[in-house]
């Protein structure tokens, strides 16, 4: 069940998609002064080396976060959440090379005030350990961050943060989805979560997969939403298959992946600001990151019932 890693996968455009959804959602919510709980249930190492071996394998941040950078060079039209999200990755940068990609746990720590808290989930041993290394960086500075990592499984460990004493809360929740099992006990995680605090925000992201378990999952986390009478938000990006023979040879050396092509993102009580700037945002990263047939983004969203 450790298998996965995900220094392979960094930058890709799941990570675009999923990491620019949530610092457009933490954007708006900070600005309010009120202290906000700030929870990754799967933070994995923290920061990856797009210039060392697992990156250079999988060949997935190039035609991620690479291809967006690239794309964003002397663009005058760049929307804002796309802006900003290339901002947060160039701060890991300062030399403007692209060489480091900061993980979701990066990206919440840059953006903590005081007032904020941000807890860290890891249960893999080696990404446990290179994160413990990172947060004790990140503690030295950033003197005012507090930050808190458990190496424990974070679907389990969410209950026991929730709610908040502030009574604001950004979840994270992106397991792997490595184990069948993972699709039902996020399911069961967002439930208990909604019973303990109904009005956090929470982000799921999920991969689009010829799975069952997978196609299910955002409609019952949407049924979810509709039962506690809260709102929810979802957003999709498939980047397309490029029918490229050499792609296929250079996948057969181990060079480049064929994998996933597309995933998701279901919100549960989105910042109303969110629906609008993804809409700006996805049309823009996919002229960025298209790879061929069956490229294409989508943003729906509902309101919760009416009394």
């Amino acid at each position: 069940m450790f298998s996965y890693r995900h220094a392979f996968h960094a930058g890709n455009h799941a990570d675009v998609l999923k990491h620019l959804a949530l610092l457009a959602a933490l954007q708006h919510l900070q600005h309010k002064d009120t202290g906000l709980w700030l929870v990754d249930t799967h933070a994995g190492a923290g920061q990856y080396r797009l210039d060392h071996d697992a990156a250079q394998t999988s060949g997935e941040a190039a035609a991620g976060v690479g291809a967006l950078w690239r794309h964003a060079q002397g663009q005058a039209d760049t929307p804002p959440a796309v802006r900003a999200y290339l901002e947060a990755v160039a701060a890991c940068n300062p030399d403007g090379t692209l060489r480091h990609y900061p993980g979701s746990p990066a990206l919440l720590a840059q953006r903590l005030r005081p007032q904020d808290r941000l807890a860290l989930f890891e249960w893999h041993p080696t990404d446990g350990r290179l994160l413990d290394r990172q947060v004790r960086a990140w503690s030295e500075q950033w003197p005012h961050a507090r930050i808190t990592l458990r190496r424990d499984d974070g679907l389990r460990g969410l209950r026991a943060l929730l709610p908040p004493p502030t009574r604001r809360a950004l979840v994270l929740i992106d397991p792997s989805y490595e184990l069948k099992t993972d699709y039902a006990a996020v399911v069961a995680t967002v439930g208990e979560a909604l019973h303990r605090f109904a009005q956090g925000c929470y982000l799921v992201w999920y991969p689009l997969i010829g799975r069952e378990q997978a196609h299910a999952l955002p409609k019952r986390l949407r049924a979810l939403a509709q039962h506690h009478g809260r709102a929810w938000l979802q957003a999709e990006l498939n980047v397309g298959t490029r029918p490229d023979p050499q792609r296929k040879a250079a996948a057969a050396r181990g060079r480049v992946t064929t994998g996933l092509r597309a995933s998701g993102l279901l919100i549960i009580n989105p910042p109303y600001t969110l629906a609008e700037q993804l809409r700006t945002a996805l049309p823009w990263v996919l002229d960025a990151l298209r790879q061929g047939p069956g490229a294409a983004w989508r943003v729906d969203g509902g309101e919760p019932p009416r009394a």
